[in-house]
């Protein structure tokens, strides 16, 4: 699930963003060299312009410009995919999201330990963990993070004192609880459900799972590890539909439509980036500014204080291209925009910043009020399910079972049970 809710681009912005353009706007120079880099629009907008432009020492010291071809995400990764099965592509960086690297296409790009271990990037340790894992396939690194988006559970102050609640929940059981019982009429007279979740994206039961200490699948492939917590999930999932703590509309529920149920005190909780936390309290679209706060998602009573939450993740890495002409100027690319100094300005300039110690900074703190909690949830953060070929209809074939599990129409050992059956031909050898 991409998230670029900190840049909402114009109808015309995305008709433009398949051109080339220059960072900081500077012609290509007749004497030096140029780094074309294959990118999202946020990619580029994030490293700023102008007086702003993150890059300019390094433009300097390399006499080198920067010309971005921008596309929208899966736009992207196809010609991403394309550029790097050519003889040669005049690409030197592309942007790789984490959930499309098999084996096969992993093999497009360079193996970049060996460039870490000449030419180190300023403290390695200090990236996320969990996003480096999901960039290493088969056993070699082939991109470093550089954004993400981290999931945590967003609630409305306001609607949980309506209903007597005076702390948000610990536990997972605690939050089924609240959620059941801030499952009422506000005093403005809405409607309100106690949470709302899309039916469609596989993150909400992968988290479900991982409160109880479970998966879909996990990073080393194993299909449904623990039934016994995925079918804790789905029963979880299930008594909240019941009991009328998920809306009666759960199987067309869209992503969007969380965002606007917050916003519009139609919904006490959600699940959602901590991106969304500027647009969910925005005075000008939601109706509870600086009410709608933002929390790691609980893991369930028998786990608390024993096993960290597993949030779920989705995060870009920059990645060079096997068939790249200059692949010393790439990564030299990458190590300045993986500098600490850099990655924290990208941050303040609405990044998903991929180093724990970014969060720490006073001038990110202050402009971000959930840095801290982000940071936490991220420490031990990991993508929905692990790149592999047959990964879309294996997602497709899980939100099946369970969207039948939880709208009741199949018992829940059953759907996972049929998770396991359905899913297992299409998992890698």
């Amino acid at each position: 699930m991409t998230d670029h809710s900190r840049f909402r681009l114009s109808r015309r912005a995305l008709l433009a963003a398949g051109g080339a353009t220059m960072l900081g706007g500077h012609a290509a120079r007749a004497d030096g060299k140029t780094l074309n880099v294959l990118s999202h629009k946020v990619h580029q907008t994030v490293l700023g312009t102008g007086d702003g432009d993150l890059m300019k020492d390094w433009r300097k010291a390399n006499n080198a410009d920067i010309a971005f071809t921008t596309f929208d995400s899966n736009p992207l990764q196809d010609r991403l995919f394309r550029e790097a099965s050519l003889a040669e592509t005049e690409f030197g960086v592309g942007y790789l999201i984490d959930n499309r690297p098999t084996s096969q296409i992993a093999a497009l790009f360079e193996p970049l330990q060996p460039r870490q271990d000449k030419s180190p990037i300023e403290d390695f340790a200090d990236i996320a963990p969990g996003l480096v894992r999901g960039m290493t396939i088969d056993g070699k690194l082939i991109g470093i993070p550089v954004r993400h988006a981290t999931q945590g559970l967003f609630y409305n102050e306001a609607l949980l004192e309506e209903a007597g609640i005076t702390a948000p929940p610990t536990t997972l059981e605690e939050l089924v609880a609240q959620a059941k019982k801030t499952s009422f009429t506000s005093k403005a007279g809405t409607p309100v459900v106690g949470m709302v979740l899309a039916s469609d994206l596989a993150v909400f039961p992968v988290m479900f799972a991982r409160a109880f200490g479970g998966d879909f699948i996990s990073a080393d492939f194993k299909l449904v590890p623990n039934p016994a917590a995925m079918e804790s999930g789905l029963e979880t999932l299930r008594a909240m539909f019941e009991a009328g703590s998920l809306p009666r509309s759960y199987a067309t529920t869209k992503n969007d439509d969380q965002v606007t149920w917050l916003q519009q005190g139609r919904a006490a909780f959600t699940v959602l980036p901590f991106a969304r936390f500027a647009q969910l309290n925005d005075a000008g679209q939601s109706k509870y500014p600086g009410r709608i706060k933002a929390m790691e998602f609980p893991v369930a009573a028998a786990l608390k204080g024993k096993t960290p939450m597993a949030a779920v993740v989705e995060a870009w890495a920059m990645a060079i291209p096997k068939n790249a002409k200059d692949k010393d100027l790439a990564w030299s690319f990458i190590r300045e925009v993986s500098s600490k100094r850099v990655t924290l300005g990208m941050a303040i300039n609405g990044n998903g910043p991929v180093r724990v110690s970014t969060y720490a900074d006073p001038a990110l703190q202050a402009k971000n009020p959930v840095a801290a909690v982000e940071a936490r949830a991220l420490a031990n953060a990991r993508g929905a399910f692990p790149p592999f070929p047959e990964a879309a209809r294996a997602q497709a074939t899980f939100l099946e079972e369970v969207q039948l599990a939880v709208l009741g129409r199949k018992p829940v050992k059953e759907a996972v049970a049929a998770i396991v059956t359905r899913v297992k031909p299409m998992m890698p050898a």
